[in-house]
């Protein structure tokens, strides 16, 4: 009677499996095929979107890729960055390392366009690793790294949990490095994935303790370039206004290359944490030879923020899969 019930179950499981309602193969790992049955649309929505989107902001790679980063430090790559703050529990992009953080609304309209085709199959956890890697490749023509897929939703979102958990731009090379260790991430990792400052812009008050009385003689930070401190500081004047930006990297914050290792060695890297690069032996070697070539940049980021995009992923039954990205299903 046992075997008989087992061998239903086998049946039931087969036949599902071959109606693309379960995946027994790509159940509980990241797959890059992780949709193929179950949503094979689901690449291209996200795809037409961001290349529509970017089209009228050319600034929306360096937004989404910002905002993977953060969701993948806090609680592994889980979503919990969308979630909105729920009555006293105030949610992680509240917080103040998350409070610029832009292009919500980007992920919202790709949820909802992918919910009328597939219903609760795409994670919201997907849909920004797809939608950060497409938004950053735009320019290209042509995805710049592959995405493994499989992700689940988490439930929980903390503000107090960034407390520790996402760099500071104030961090020096041994709160970076044992940060990242943390994550599965290595020296190697911190390095090419800081080279996304290639692209996008800071305010002011994330570095201008650099430009004012560093020392407390009135002086700027020795470690930044002087001449590029007097050109920060008529753009960012003291105290700090919390409207003004600064490309990260000068000439350049649009395009996504190898530039930014050029300007860190320039010692013109806007953050405290990027001018600590250049303190230790092993990451200032790493930054000299993204800077000599341009080509091994873009295979070393694909391979870094493919283990990015895996931290402390939910898979399986673990966490759901939202229906909207905002909140946990009901």
């Amino acid at each position: 009677m046992k075997m008989r019930a087992g061998y239903c179950i086998f049946i039931l499981l087969v036949s599902l499996t071959l109606l693309g309602i379960v995946d027994v193969c790509n159940a509980g790992k990241l797959s890059y095929k992780f949709y193929k049955r179950t949503c094979p649309r689901a690449e291209q929505i996200v795809k037409e979107i961001i290349q529509n989107r970017t089209q009228s902001n050319p600034s929306l790679g360096a937004r989404l890729i910002r905002m993977q980063f953060h969701d993948c430090f806090v609680r592994g790559c889980d979503a919990s960055v969308l979630l909105d703050t729920v009555n006293n529990s105030t949610a992680e992009k509240e917080a103040i390392p998350n409070s610029s953080l832009s292009g919500f609304d980007v992920i919202d309209d790709i949820k909802t366009a992918i919910e009328r085709v597939c219903p609760k199959v795409v994670s919201c956890a997907d849909i920004l690793a797809l939608a950060a890697r497409d938004a950053v490749s735009a320019p290209f023509s042509k995805p710049l790294w592959d995405v493994q897929l499989g992700r689940r939703d988490g439930m929980v979102s903390l503000a107090t949990e960034t407390n520790g958990n996402l760099p500071s731009p104030f961090a020096n090379f041994t709160s970076l490095i044992q940060l990242f260790n943390r994550k599965g991430l290595d020296v190697n990792d911190l390095v090419v994935l800081s080279g996304a400052h290639t692209i996008g812009v800071a305010h002011c008050a994330t570095f201008s303790s650099r430009l004012y009385n560093f020392t407390g003689k009135g002086d700027a930070d020795p470690s930044l370039d002087p001449t590029y401190a007097e050109a920060l500081r008529k753009q960012c004047p003291n105290p700090a206004s919390p409207t003004i930006t600064v490309e990260m990297d000068p000439t350049s914050s649009l395009s996504f290359d190898n530039h930014y290792y050029d300007i860190l060695l320039q010692k013109k890297g806007l953050f405290g944490s990027e001018a600590a690069l250049l303190t230790n032996r092993n990451s200032r070697k790493i930054v000299t030879r993204l800077q000599r070539s341009r080509s091994s940049f873009f295979p070393a980021f694909a391979k870094s923020v493919k283990k990015m995009g895996a931290i402390e992923v939910l898979t399986g039954n673990a966490g759901e899969v939202r229906q909207n990205c905002r909140v946990v299903n009901p």
